[in-house]
């Protein structure tokens, strides 16, 4: 059965990668005069593009007191402009034949329209237009205010998992904005204001702070023109400020999260980890936590899910990740849902003990090659989304990385030993994590 599944594998990796090599895969980066990064990725299979501004500010650049400003900036940049009323962009977008958005994350604020390739001008013409020219009425700040609000109550406050979710990281980051949610505590988001809003663009929103990325069928030259057309006539901010935040300290206590909830419908257990991030010319550590992620939680032949779920049948979901994209220290988690009556200090016991036995037995090598099977494999499928990779590279470039490290990165995964694993496994201290129970009000049942 492994070798199908080896033989499977690497049919999966071979054939697709030669079907691609005459359509996509091709990426050209470059830099304008003022400071704007432009990435090109190349795939002529189809008359489409995706057009993608990605700005270095996120909510971990907030100042304090004004949390979800940032997220608050992206829906009103979907407002009036000099050019523009309220609406009209998206409108213009869809009128066009393509579909728009944006997000915010902790670390970048991207904005993307999806549409055909001979409709990249305009998107440039507008997307340049609200970099600099919003138009920030009393009415849109209001508006828009009670719209993030809402978004809050839906979201966050009438999800249980999300406001757990939320205590945690508030525990696990001693001094760093990731314990701040990306929308923003209500009490702050409450009285958001103009200048909030404008502080933040005035300041983060401009080329030099920017990364264009332009994937779909396209050359670079042709971007190289109008990037240069309607992006480059845009002045730098020589007053952006160096990207410093305040840094983790040493952790030399685990820490505890009991969420009591009367909702909740399942208990579960979480654990998270203070680990390093991916690091540009350095991602080596990054690479064997991503495989350590998959070896103990990557699905139901990982190692907690037969040790928790099929061995002793203690629990009923296992799964364990490794946020690796990160410009600071960020987080390895591991959740476990105890199986019906297993109670959550027994499922946390488990845990603890399944864990010490990873350490002591080491890597399995048949599950160290199969999963390296699969994430090749899965590397070369990604290159057939056009869209994964822009987002791939958005992420990256405005998370610390370069271009040379994304291209990088399937050979450093490649080339992670067992010796690795273990020895990144050494950096999930129990000194430096957050325990969470979620769980039902003592006398609550279902």
């Amino acid at each position: 059965m492994l070798r199908f599944v080896r033989t499977a594998l690497i049919s999966a990796m071979l054939l697709p990668a030669a079907a691609m090599a005459q359509t996509s895969g091709k990426v050209t980066d470059f830099m304008l005069e003022n400071g704007i990064q432009v990435v090109v990725i190349e795939d002529h299979r189809a008359p489409v593009v995706q057009h993608m501004l990605w700005y270095r500010a996120g909510s971990a650049d907030e100042p304090k007191g004004s949390s979800g400003v940032a997220h608050f900036l992206e829906h009103l940049l979907f407002k009036a402009t000099k050019k523009m009323e309220a609406g009209e962009f998206s409108a213009v977008v869809a009128a066009n034949g393509g579909r728009d958005n944006a997000f915010t994350s902790y670390d970048y604020t991207a904005y993307f329209q999806r549409v055909a390739a001979d409709r990249l001008e305009l998107m440039m013409t507008m997307e340049a237009d609200r970099m600099k020219n919003i138009r920030l009425t009393p009415e849109n700040i209001a508006t828009e205010r009670d719209v993030i609000i809402e978004e809050r109550n839906q979201r966050t406050e009438n999800n249980v998992q999300a406001l757990f979710g939320e205590q945690t990281a508030a525990a696990q980051y001693l001094n760093h904005r990731y314990g701040t949610p990306i929308i923003g505590w209500m009490h702050e988001m409450e009285q958001l204001d103009r200048e909030d809003a404008l502080g933040f663009y005035e300041l983060y929103y401009s080329p030099n702070n920017t990364v264009l990325i332009v994937s779909g069928d396209v050359t670079p030259e042709e971007v190289r023109t109008l990037a240069e057309r309607h992006y480059g006539p845009i002045p730098r901010n020589p007053d952006l400020p160096e990207r410093l935040r305040t840094e983790e300290p040493r952790q030399n206590a685990e820490r505890r999260v009991i969420f009591r909830d009367a909702r909740v419908a399942q208990p579960y257990i979480s654990r998270s980890y203070l680990v390093p991030e991916r690091d540009s010319g350095a991602q080596e550590t990054a690479a064997a936590l991503t495989i350590l992620s998959e070896i103990l939680g990557g699905g139901s032949t990982s190692y907690l899910a037969e040790k928790l779920q099929f061995d002793t049948q203690l629990t009923s979901f296992t799964t364990a990740w490794y946020s690796g994209v990160s410009l600071d220290d960020t987080t390895f988690r591991v959740i476990i849902v105890p199986s019906d009556g297993v109670s959550l200090e027994d499922g946390e016991a488990a845990l603890d003990q399944a864990l010490t036995d990873f350490m002591q037995t080491g890597v399995d090598a048949e599950q160290l090659e199969r999963i390296k099977l699969q994430i090749r494999a899965s590397e070369i499928y990604a290159q057939d989304n056009v869209d994964g990779i822009a987002n791939r590279y958005g992420r990256a470039l405005t998370s610390g990385l370069t271009v040379e490290d994304v291209a990088a990165w399937p050979g450093i995964l490649d080339a992670v030993t067992a010796d690795d694993i273990m020895e990144a496994a050494k950096l999930l201290r129990r000194e430096a994590s957050v325990t969470g129970w979620l769980m039902r009000p003592e006398g609550v049942t279902q």
